[in-house]
């Protein structure tokens, strides 16, 4: 075209179409035959489809919750990895004897991935459609394609069962092993807390009341001891009064006893102990006897001496040494004061073992603070222990559940509910599909072809373009002479 921007009218795209006639209909009439060609010998290949379900669990949540929770999608995805595996792949084709020709030229390998390109796993597109799912392989024999199809959705059902159990199994198991070992810390800490309160049993937090009512009742006690204790002190003091009062010889009983011819009367034994007792003055005479038999002998006169005044002694007893042992008010004297002696002894021990006994609850009671300090945290820790171990305890029931629900198959599942059938109709070549492109293909490719060739063209077909080329003024033109039937 020698002027590309002149304005095309309408008579002339039809002289266009008229002069490049055959760059249109050669070219469509090459493609559509070569189209027709390719749907006539290109190799049949027939897809089977198996319509899977997945059925929700037949046991109510509410009563047993499912261990495996993951989509649909996710579940599929693990599970074609496993279905479509080499190993799995090859033992399909030898079950079905599949690719025998392609084998001869290809590897094993090879074989492996035409296959997975031939399994085609398609989920619904809309939202509301996700209880199903569709398997399907596409081969050029039907029973071929329709035997491989049921195949692959008996695999996936029981791979997916597989996986639910799987999962249901190690979810138990391994709740199991933490259980184990929460119940291991569990034992641990009841043992801590058993030890605590045993080795300081009677100091706990929770005993500091009981403590203070115990202590004050012991306070109490012991005031009551300490009152006893002194009023049988007082007693003893007025009884051993009136026994030395009844020991003490009577000043004119002991100088009638005595006489006034006793070589003795005014020694100094007589004048300056004639206050002391008769035992009291015995037991001083024995001691000096000893003393001077240490140093002298019996003929001493030093010993002659004590030893007759302890023969005056003895002999002059009733009425110089106040002996009263026969006197019945002197016996109860006695008695009494030794039953008050024993009293008082045992007064005094109950007194003080009340005193170490307050003594013991003052320090549980001061020590109460930091038991209580020591006793919240080992009860914190054991409290969190326990609710750790009841909420792995639940979850492994839940488990426990869940993974029976599985192997009884009561869980969700996938069942076949439209198993393939041998197709009437090849999946490929779409025959139809095939022409309507080369009837397209075929009328772009005339045009196309047309347009170029017309582009190319450097032939003047009007005045205009001869002007334009040339550089002169075209005076006439003569119009094209068409030939009229007659």
């Amino acid at each position: 075209m020698i002027n590309p921007e002149k304005k095309i009218t309408f008579d002339e795209y039809l002289e266009i179409l008229r002069r490049r006639m055959w760059f249109i209909i050669i070219p469509f009439i090459l493609i559509v035959a070569g189209a027709s060609l390719y749907a006539i010998i290109a190799p049949r290949e027939y897809k089977a489809s198996t319509l899977v379900l997945v059925s929700p669990q037949r046991v109510p949540e509410d009563f047993v919750r499912a261990t495996v929770t993951s989509k649909v999608e996710e579940r599929l995805q693990s599970i074609a990895q496993e279905v479509m595996s080499r190993t799995r792949l090859e033992k399909i084709i030898t079950e079905f004897r599949l690719y025998e020709k392609e084998s001869k030229s290809l590897s094993r390998e090879e074989v492996v991935e035409l296959m997975r390109k031939n399994i085609k796993v398609e989920l619904p597109t809309k939202k509301d459609e996700k209880g199903f799912f569709t398997i399907s392989f596409i081969s050029r024999d039907p029973n071929t394609a329709t035997s491989v199809a049921n195949r692959l959705s008996s695999l996936f059902i029981e791979e997916n069962l597989k996986i639910r159990e799987q999962q249901a199994t190690g979810t138990t198991e391994f709740l199991t092993t933490e259980l184990t070992q929460s119940k291991a810390k569990l034992d641990q800490m009841e043992a801590a807390v058993a030890q605590y309160k045993s080795r300081f049993m009677g100091g706990l937090p929770e005993q500091r009341d009981t403590n203070l009512k115990i202590l004050e009742q012991m306070q109490n006690q012991r005031q009551r001891i300490e009152e006893s204790l002194r009023a049988a002190e007082d007693r003893k003091l007025f009884i051993q009064k009136q026994i030395t009062d009844m020991e003490k010889p009577a000043s004119a009983a002991a100088a009638a006893g005595i006489g006034k011819d006793s070589p003795y009367l005014n020694s100094s034994f007589l004048a300056g102990d004639s206050g002391g007792t008769y035992e009291t003055k015995k037991d001083k005479l024995k001691r000096e006897l000893e003393e001077l038999r240490a140093k002298y002998t019996d003929n001493h006169p030093d010993v002659i001496s004590i030893k007759k005044k302890l023969a005056y002694l003895e002999k002059n007893k009733d009425s110089y040494g106040n002996d009263v042992k026969n006197d019945p008010r002197y016996k109860e004297l006695k008695n009494q004061l030794m039953t008050t002696s024993l009293e008082i002894k045992r007064l005094r021990s109950e007194s003080a073992s009340f005193s170490s006994q307050i003594n013991k609850y003052l320090g549980r009671i001061e020590q109460t603070p930091a038991r209580e300090q020591d006793m919240a945290a080992l009860l914190r820790e054991y409290a969190s222990t326990k609710a750790a171990y009841e909420t792995l305890l639940k979850k492994s029931q839940e488990a426990q559940q869940a993974e029976n629900l599985e192997k009884r198959q009561k869980g969700e599942q996938f069942r076949v509910i439209d198993p393939a059938r041998v197709p009437e109709e090849p999946f490929t070549p779409d025959v139809p599909k095939i022409l309507l492109i080369g009837l397209v293909a075929g009328l772009a490719g005339g045009f196309a072809l047309a347009f170029i060739r017309e582009q190319l063209d450097r032939s003047f077909y009007d005045a205009a373009d001869a002007e334009l080329s040339l550089g002169l003024k075209v005076l006439a033109t003569i119009p094209k002479i068409e030939e009229k039937a007659s």
